[in-house]
């Protein structure tokens, strides 16, 4: 988050940055964070990672590749087992397709 922004205007904003899409927030999926499970910086500064998930809706926009995210493409459910991806960015996806009602708060994972 840049200083003075909110979550929903961070969001907003790196979705843009990332892939060209304008969106609209419409509600936390969930939040990801483990107490137990610092990184580290190369200067040797510590800290806890914190992931928030958001539902977002397209505006406008068109997916564009950035610096960040060289290669996009919308998947449905179906489709995640054939793709490559960390267990914990899976365990986000999954969750997210969930449609639970309320924000789900995972307190413990892995990288």
């Amino acid at each position: 988050m840049d200083p003075g922004e909110d979550f929903s205007e961070a969001c907003v904003r790196e979705v843009y940055e990332e892939t060209g899409l304008r969106v609209e927030v419409k509600r936390l999926v969930s939040v990801y964070t483990n107490p137990h499970l610092l990184l580290e910086y190369p200067d040797g500064n510590r800290w806890q990672l914190v992931i928030l998930h958001f539902e977002t809706r397209i505006k406008d926009g068109e997916l564009t590749p950035s610096e960040e995210s060289p290669e996009l493409q919308f998947y449905t459910l179906a489709e995640l087992d054939a793709l490559e991806m960390r267990m914990l960015d899976r365990a986000r996806v999954i969750d997210s397709f969930a449609s639970q009602e309320n924000s789900l708060i995972r307190n413990e994972f892995g990288l």
